[in-house]
């Protein structure tokens, strides 16, 4: 039974309205399965918090920190009371044990596969390494769920304006064979740079008709 079917599409969000709901260490933490929710996922070093709080031009927002791997719960924002933004625990991460890599896994595979609300799914990738074993398992998930996956080449101001798309000709070409939902851009947190097209693909996920 779809729990969303008596919910009515809202307005597009006002992203610096953002405001922290909720962490959860277990899927059964979450808060209620209703509405409208993107998640942000990708490596630890890609740079998920600070694309958030660029997006939502709040600095404090989602917890940033120099040792990646620190966000180790699915953090939720709420725009409205029925849309929100979650991000997703690092994968990929180092220096913890495997036991607490393997728990973390469990439960982000957990939220992916049974996240009702879930619309999209933004992977962010580091434009200088993009398409790593991670990103690519995420990606096959996201294709063999049909969910659609908007893929963010971060720090794009690491590199100048012509390898910037370059690269993102080459990950376009990489992932057009598989079909599926999948867009790319390049993404600044630094510089600002790629808001309007991550504002415009998330507004259309988060206002989708349910009917």
């Amino acid at each position: 039974m779809d729990i969303n079917i008596d919910l009515v599409a809202p307005e597009k969000p006002r992203y610096e309205s953002a405001e922290f709901l909720a962490s959860a260490a277990k899927f059964h933490q979450c808060p209620a399965d209703l509405g409208w929710e993107v998640a942000f996922a990708g490596r630890s070093n890609a740079g998920k918090s600070s694309a958030i709080n660029s997006l939502t031009k709040n600095k404090k927002l989602a917890r940033t920190s120099k040792t990646p791997g620190r966000t180790q719960l699915l953090n939720f924002f709420s725009l409205s009371e029925q849309q929100r933004l979650v991000d997703l625990p690092g994968y990929g991460f180092a220096k913890v044990p495997v036991a607490m890599k393997k728990a973390w896994t469990a439960q982000l595979e957990t939220y992916l596969q049974e996240r009702a609300s879930l619309k999209g799914l933004v992977l962010l990738m580091d434009i200088r390494h993009p398409l790593q074993p991670f990103d690519e398992q995420l990606i096959n998930w996201a294709l063999s769920a049909d969910m659609p996956c908007h893929i963010l080449l971060t720090k794009a101001d690491k590199l100048k304006r012509g390898p910037q798309q370059s690269t993102k000709l080459q990950v376009e070409k990489a992932l057009k064979p598989r079909g599926g939902k999948i867009t790319v851009q390049t993404f600044s947190s630094l510089k600002h740079q790629g808001h309007e097209t991550l504002i415009a693909k998330l507004d259309e996920w988060l206002t989708q008709d349910l009917a």
